[in-house]
């Protein structure tokens, strides 16, 4: 999920997106429902949906709702050494796990 209030180029939101995919791997490399979900995402061919948020607090509510959903998340805050200032928020990563899990939380949500 991208938060379209913080202005990037479109480098940049590639740039986080990718931070984020990145290190849902990392997270869940080394927990066993999130290895079996993993293994079955690397195996699909790795699919990956980038939606839009409005605000840091959607963006926050739905990873909150993920979490309780025991679903792996991450919340990327940029270092500032380009186009924005540092820590600010400007995307979260949810997955990989079950399709229907992940759907409730970010289903409705249009494609970036």
């Amino acid at each position: 999920m991208v938060r379209v209030d913080v202005e990037m180029g479109k480098g940049k939101v590639a740039a986080q997106v990718a931070h984020a995919a990145v290190s849902l791997v990392l997270e869940s490399i080394n927990k066993p429902t999130w290895r079996d979900w993993l293994d079955s995402w690397l195996q699909e061919g790795q699919p990956k949906i980038v939606v839009k948020v409005r605000s840091l607090d959607e963006l926050i509510s739905r990873i909150e709702k993920a979490r309780a959903n025991n679903l792996p998340t991450y919340i990327i805050a940029d270092a500032g050494k380009t186009q924005i200032q540092p820590g600010t928020v400007t995307c979260g990563g949810i997955g990989p796990g079950p399709d229907d899990l992940i759907d409730k939380i970010t289903g409705d949500l249009k494609l970036l």
